[in-house]
């Protein structure tokens, strides 16, 4: 078999690649379990500076270590309408930066560390009670992970310092520029992860298969592959949000153009910055133990792939910076088209961001507010309807409960998805919580339904009620109003105190239902109310009763009992 398909290589080279990326999962989503509230918080910082911006890409990539899942995430509250185009550019920008320090991390020669890592991680995750310890266990296991992934890679690629054939092949990457950058651009968009790409490439130039001028190559090919993550998941999304993901494809690729062109003095630059020469091989024994390496290894060339990594993004952010508002413009020109805004849908929630526990579970709660909010909407409409009999009405109470229909199937399947990944007890509980709200805001929108048939059944058969019984009506929809209003606003504060006020509007609401009805068996037997009139006034009173119920609930699930 040739020594380039030879069984030890693809074996060592797709179980590395799978630790690799398997430790950079549980690497990132540990960060996030620990993390969580503070991305809410960077994320709420966002303002229309390009400058802040460019920070809150850095930051957010930085905790989540990769800058496909940001810039997915990015297009994902653009689609949702949370974010501008310009923001997002801003963004995008500062995720290439952030995505770096995986890079540099990797350059630190600590993969002998990598099993004491990989022990230590496990038994924290395993066995501590401590849930902040638990998560730290991950980011321990995480790492080592990624670092044993790696150095299985190097020990795959050893052998082949013997092949002709392989060293033709690279040779070929160092001559021809652009052959490297296709490479390196497929590779990653084969693999999804840039990180793990110059995994792959620090383990074929650590081993001295491939010369510093091909890894550079690698690299900037691998700026234009992450870019296509996006633009994939963009796929379907409005036009903002294709938008985004374009300007990040655009300018990640004119920054490796113009790298091409001044290749020589970007290679000096990284050079200068960067101890050591970087396609020094180690010749011998004491050499390699000096290193901690093998013989044939290049002990410096880590650093510089790391360096030349963070470097060309940097320099693409400070170029591109000032340009933000040019690239929306030429997005705008490639991808043409007014958007058509339906408002039958989701607005907040995306699966986009399901791969980012701590912002999905924050948007799934801006959801859920706008349902609450449009089903109070539905409860004035309802009432306004049972007071003047504007039929003119029932379309606009149609279409609210057929979207509090569609919000709540989108949300409870959207929780449902982030309920299957991993995330911390906090978000847990609070999933709980918001399927609890949703589903009894849609029970309220049913008896909203419940009370305009009724209200349309009384016009049509012209039953007509005491001014006593409509004025009673009239109390309990105003009383039902109020409450449902007041645990609304409760719930945009997050004001955790309203137990105590949401029993007094329950039983209030409760002996108001009651003594209603029972004055009202009082008029029948009195001969003042008629059987029929009266069949659909109690079924108005049990309809409001039966609101003040689910929105008791909705303030017990704000407060975390339910």
């Amino acid at each position: 078999m040739s020594p380039l398909i030879n069984q030890p290589l693809i074996f060592g080279l797709v179980g590395g690649l799978g630790l690799f990326l398997f430790g950079m999962k549980i690497l990132s989503e540990g960060l996030q379990k620990i993390a969580g509230n503070r991305m809410r918080q960077i994320l709420s910082a966002l303002s229309n500076n390009r400058v802040i911006g460019t920070l809150v890409g850095i930051a957010v990539t930085a905790i989540i270590q990769s800058s496909s899942a940001t810039t997915v995430m990015v297009v994902g509250f653009v689609n949702a309408g949370l974010l501008s185009l310009v923001q997002s550019i801003g963004i995008v920008l500062g995720a290439n930066i952030g995505t770096t320090i995986t890079a540099q991390l990797i350059a630190f020669k600590i993969t002998k560390y990598a099993l004491p890592a990989i022990g230590f991680g496990v038994g924290l995750k395993l066995f501590s009670k401590n849930k902040k310890q638990v998560y730290v266990g991950e980011i321990i296991l995480g790492f080592g992970l990624l670092f044993f992934g790696l150095a299985t890679m190097q020990q795959a690629f050893n052998p082949l310092k013997a092949s002709e054939d392989f060293r033709h092949l690279f040779l070929m990457v160092g001559d021809y520029k652009l052959l490297g950058v296709l490479i390196g651009a497929l590779l990653t968009i084969i693999v999804q992860s840039s990180s793990a790409t110059i995994g792959i490439t620090l383990a074929l130039a650590s081993t001295g298969l491939i010369t510093f001028e091909a890894s550079v190559a690698l690299i900037l090919g691998e700026n234009i592959g992450t870019t296509i993550t996006a633009n994939v998941a963009a796929i379907g999304t409005n036009l903002a949000a294709k938008r985004t993901a374009f300007s990040h494809f655009l300018f990640n690729t004119l920054g490796v153009l113009y790298m091409l062109i001044f290749f020589p003095l970007f290679l000096k630059l990284i050079s200068f910055i960067t101890p050591g020469d970087a396609d020094f091989i180690i010749q011998n024994q004491a050499q390699a133990q000096s290193f901690s390496a093998a013989i044939g290894d290049k002990p410096y060339i880590a650093r510089h792939i790391a360096n030349t990594h963070t470097l060309f993004n940097i320099i693409n952010t400070i170029i591109f910076l000032p340009l933000i508002g040019v690239l929306a413009k030429l997005s705008t020109l490639v991808i043409r088209g007014e958007e058509n805004l339906d408002t039958f849908q989701v607005k907040f929630i995306d699966d986009r961001v399901l791969n980012t526990p701590p912002v999905a579970i924050g948007q799934a709660r801006r959801e859920t507010k706008r349902m609450a909010q449009i089903t109070l909407e539905m409860v004035q409409e309802t009432n306004l309807f049972l007071e003047d009999g504007d039929f003119k009405r029932i379309r606009g109470l149609e279409q609210r409960e057929e979207l509090v229909d569609i919000l709540q199937r989108e949300i409870l399947d959207f929780l449902v998805k982030l309920s299957q990944r991993s995330i911390s007890t906090e978000t847990s509980e609070s999933i709980g919580s918001l399927m609890n709200m949703v589903n009894d805001l849609e029970r309220i929108g049913d008896h909203c339904e419940n009370l305009w048939a009724l209200g349309i059944r009384k016009f049509e058969e012209k039953i007509i009620f005491s001014h006593l019984g409509d004025n009673e009506v009239a109390s309990i929809a105003e009383k039902t109003l109020e409450f449902l209003r007041f645990v609304i606003n409760a719930m945009e504060h997050q004001d955790k105190t309203i137990g105590p006020r949401s029993i007094e509007y329950e039983d209030a609401i409760d002996d108001l239902e009651e003594s209603l009805r029972m004055n009202h068996i009082a008029r029948l037997n009195t001969g003042e109310c008629a059987v029929q009139p009266g069949l659909v006034f109690i079924d108005m009173l049990h309809s409001y009763e039966k609101i003040g119920d689910h929105t008791f609930n909705v303030s017990e699930a704000i407060i975390g009992q339910k």
